[in-house]
């Protein structure tokens, strides 16, 4: 890669780490369902412009449903019941590990040692972090979070059945999927007139936490990463996406003061070391397809 591409692609990373923080933000002025529905109807206005990708809607909506719903939506309710962000960021690259599960399941891909011993290692990593329960961190924020990690991977899985389409057009065309069940949770939760009152009622924060999150971490953030992945191969891209947990583990700690036992830094470190044995260079690729959130 050149030094300017090395740069673009630092940047996507950094932008995916902290819009953990932004979630956390958006998160004290809007439900988790409203500011679900608020990212992805400003990530999905490019789609004005862009061509829908060759996609069945029964998959695209499959896929739309499982990759960015309920990522998204599990995602923001455990930060919002008590995952906090840097932990958070951890928790859902377990997606990589779920991903090689559902593909073993349904795609019959057979588990190659290397992934079977990174996924013990992250497993195990995992549960020294359940372990931490207490505190700043809720059994049910770290359940919503694990649950996110397994929507994430089953939409890898769905996204494995996929011709070759643009990245962009992709990740856009998908946003329109997240919208209405977003909203129709919120109104069953919040009531049919909250959203209204919520944006009334925003922070200045909150509002550019949302723009953010639209515009920043899913449109700008992916026609970045869409073009690199153009240029190089994914095995020499992908890998990076394994620092934003780091980004957002050090920003969580400076902005919300987050703090990390031996225990849970020990868990981290087993899980990120778990992920890396899968995805790394050592002697060739897994084929483990993930798509960052």
């Amino acid at each position: 890669m050149t030094p300017t591409d090395v740069c673009l692609t630092l940047l996507v990373v950094v932008i995916w780490g902290v819009a953990f923080i932004a979630t956390k933000i958006g998160l004290a002025s809007f439900s988790p369902p409203e500011l679900a529905a608020l990212r992805f109807l400003i990530a999905s206005l490019p789609a004005l412009f862009l061509a829908r990708p060759p996609v069945s809607w029964p998959l695209f909506g499959a896929i739309g449903l499982t990759l960015f719903a309920g990522q998204f939506l599990f995602q923001f309710f455990g930060i919002a019941y008590g995952m906090p962000p840097g932990l958070a960021s951890i928790v859902v690259q377990t997606q990589a590990l779920f991903t090689i599960l559902f593909a073993a399941l349904v795609l019959r891909e057979r588990p190659t040692r290397r992934q079977l011993a990174g996924t013990a290692t992250a497993f195990a990593g995992l549960a020294l972090i359940a372990a931490t329960v207490g505190g700043d961190l809720t059994a049910l924020g770290l359940g919503l979070t694990a649950v996110s990690a397994i929507s994430w991977g089953i939409g890898n899985v769905l996204v494995k059945r996929l011709p070759p389409v643009e990245m962009l057009n992709l990740m856009v065309w998908l946003s329109l999927v997240p919208p209405l069940p977003s909203l129709a949770l919120s109104m069953a939760l919040d009531g049919s007139t909250d959203l209204a009152r919520a944006l009334a009622s925003a922070s200045w924060l909150g509002i550019a936490a949302v723009l953010y999150l639209g515009v920043v971490a899913t449109v700008f953030a992916y026609a970045l990463w869409g073009m690199l992945l153009r240029r190089y191969p994914a095995a020499t891209v992908t890998p990076f996406a394994l620092l934003a947990p780091f980004v957002a583990s050090y920003s969580s700690s400076l902005i919300f003061g987050e703090r990390f036992g031996p225990l849970r830094l020990g868990g981290m470190a087993l899980v990120l070391l778990g992920i890396a044995v899968i995805v790394l260079p050592v002697g060739r690729w897994s084929r483990v397809t993930a798509i960052p959130g």
